[in-house]
């Protein structure tokens, strides 16, 4: 084994930079704009003070933030608008309602048709509209027919997975692989170019997911159906000998340590203003809104009487059980593009716009917190899931803003008149795509500027679905692509792999790269491990002397595999907390998958291809 000469000091920095990426982009409590950005200066900052010149080639530092001008990056936030507008005006709406029906009869068959339909839609939209959508039908249809939405969840977000891989526009990862090979001087590929391994092998992919992973997750109830503790309104009477005859409200607040919250005062036919220092009489009633185990408690403590919020003839006692009608539970999911990621929800004002009371947060890892009273001032993020409880039309009409995704056990998705229309501009953009009458980084800019005039989408929405850690990520991976093509990095890189790969033959090299880039792509970024990935696969099929297209879309598929882990993808996480999933769940169901689709792409690239 003959390993190639010590590279030059700016290939070093180079490397050790892609070392630092490497385990920046793995780290979950830095956040990847952060480590991108880091990236990003400490390229330029390096290469400005120490230029690079080696016989014509000059790698002037400003030349890391052409990223920002590159055709997949255009492509990509281009997408995430049209995409977005596709989420906003309910386009996939029908698609719900008819697999809501057919999961009524047949489950089984059904699960299959989601998978596949699933699959089918992923190859030319964004997953993540895909998986809003399938996910409150999945879990409606298994509260309904009281099967366990567990089964199901997972295995309908990786076949969304499995469906981006067959055509360029199908993820970020496709076009940012087709770009930098393009670039690099490699015949452009076309939409459809890799469909066939992508099909063969998805086909075999999306048999396990039906068959084989549903009996791999435990079955369990989602928090949706759990006893969580539910919030009633009633009126706490004061009677003459109670402790709160003549004393402040703030007082009577503190005889109950501070817990109760009193949202108003009647005094016969006046309703006052909870002011702390508004003197409390016999017969005054408070307004309370809390658990019946906190209601029980004030009732005790401050000898009242408790009624119902609509009556006074008829005290609360085991007899008569507080009542709630017209109360429903929901789970509201922080999805991207969502005004609460970010924020907290007294910011947000979330019980006064909306007349929902959060009884509960679950994030990923931890279990759903009976915390009702402190959930308001938690900063939430993409992924965190709220319990919360109102009246139907109120949760109905929080589904109607499209800004959260609403998992309840009733199937009522948005749909607007815009729906068709912004249906038929993303049929635009893709036919347009795939006939070649305009390039993607044409033709989506323009779908997603007619998204906008048409009232699809406002231009709120719109730069809310654009996601600075896309972009970010993307373009610190493109520096660092660069760079590593014009230092010789990527040249040094696969010198070493075939180095260490000795004699093999090619359609081993071909496994091992496809292996390589699986499992970058479960630690760190996905558009990381592609644009990296790409300039060392071409560099070795050129030392191989053999054609890079099979070493290119090996980096492809295996940069897309990001099943073995919630973090590997944005869509994991929101299954992850919505079917209550653990990590491990995800390494038993996720890395038997990888090694199916690592098997079939294996034997498909070099026999299709070499």
């Amino acid at each position: 084994m003959n390993l190639p000469l010590p590279p030059n000091p700016h290939t070093i920095f180079v490397l050790i930079l892609i070392v630092i990426a490497l385990f920046l982009f793995s780290r979950e409590k830095i956040p990847l704009e952060s480590s991108s950005l880091f990236i990003l200066v400490a390229l330029s900052v390096g290469f400005e003070l120490f230029p690079y010149h080696e016989g014509d080639t000059v790698l002037h530092a400003m030349s890391f933030f052409s990223g920002f001008g590159n055709e997949a990056l255009i492509a990509v936030c281009a997408l995430m608008i049209a995409g977005q507008g596709i989420l906003r005006t309910g386009a996939l709406e029908p698609v719900g309602r008819v697999l809501a029906k057919l999961w009524k009869t047949n489950p089984s068959i059904s699960l299959l048709l989601t998978l596949l339909l699933g699959a089918f839609i992923s190859a030319f939209i964004n997953n993540v509209p895909v998986v809003v959508l399938l996910l409150p039908v999945l879990i409606s249809v298994s509260l309904k027919t009281q099967s366990p939405a567990s089964s199901v969840l997972m295995p309908m977000g990786f076949s969304t997975l499995l469906g981006g891989t067959c055509t360029t526009i199908g993820t970020s990862t496709n076009l940012l692989v087709v770009s930098v090979a393009a670039e690099m001087g490699l015949k452009k590929f076309e939409m459809f170019d890799f469909l066939v391994p992508a099909v063969i092998a998805g086909t075999v992919g999306i048999a396990y997911l039906w068959l084989v992973a549903p009996r791999l997750i435990a079955k369990r109830d989602l928090a949706i159906t759990d006893s969580a503790p539910r919030i009633f309104a009633a009126h706490l009477a004061i009677l003459k000998d109670s402790p709160l005859v003549g004393i402040a409200l703030s007082k009577a607040v503190e005889l109950t340590d501070g817990k109760m919250k009193v949202t108003a005062v009647e005094r016969g036919e006046q309703k006052l203003f909870t002011r702390p220092n508004l003197v409390l009489q016999a017969g005054d009633h408070l307004v309370l809104r809390d658990t019946p185990v906190h209601l029980k408690e004030y009732e005790k403590i401050l000898k009242g009487t408790l009624y119902p919020a609509d009556t006074e003839d008829v005290a609360i006692d085991e007899d008569h059980p507080l009542q709630a009608p017209d109360q429903q539970l929901a789970e509201v999911v922080i999805i991207e593009g969502s005004r609460l990621d970010g924020s907290t929800l007294s910011n947000h004002r979330f019980a006064e716009r909306y007349g929902l009371i959060t009884l509960a947060l679950h994030r990923t890892g931890r279990q759903i917190k009976q915390t009702h009273d402190e959930i308001s001032d938690i900063r939430l993020k993409v992924g965190d899931i709220l319990l919360v409880q109102g009246p139907r039309e109120q949760i109905s009409e929080l589904k109607k803003r499209s800004e959260v995704l609403i998992l309840d056990a009733i199937v009522d998705l948005p749909f607007s008149k815009k729906a068709p229309l912004a249906m038929f501009i993303m049929k635009g953009i893709i036919l347009t795509a795939a006939f070649g009458l305009l390039p993607i980084a044409i033709s989506a800019p323009m779908g997603a500027l007619l998204m906008i005039i048409t009232g699809c989408l406002s231009w709120r929405d719109a730069t809310r679905a654009l996601s600075a850690q896309v972009i970010l990520i993307v373009v610190a991976s493109l520096a660092l692509g660069t760079a590593m093509i014009k230092t010789g990095g990527a040249e040094y890189l696969a010198s070493v792999f075939v180095a260490l790969a000795g004699n093999a033959s090619p359609a081993f090299v071909i496994s091992g790269l496809i292996l390589m880039m699986a499992i970058f792509t479960n630690i760190i970024s996905n558009n990381a491990t592609s644009v990296i990935g790409t300039p060392i696969a071409i560099s070795i099929a050129g030392q191989m002397g053999l054609t890079p297209e099979p070493f290119v879309l090996a980096v492809l598929f295996g940069a897309n595999m990001s099943y073995a882990t919630p973090m590997a993808y944005k869509t994991n996480l929101l299954v992850m907390n919505a079917g209550e999933y653990t990590f491990s769940e995800f390494l038993k169901v996720g890395i038997p998958l990888v090694l199916i689709m690592w098997g079939m792409f294996s034997f498909l690239l070099p026999l299709l291809y070499l």
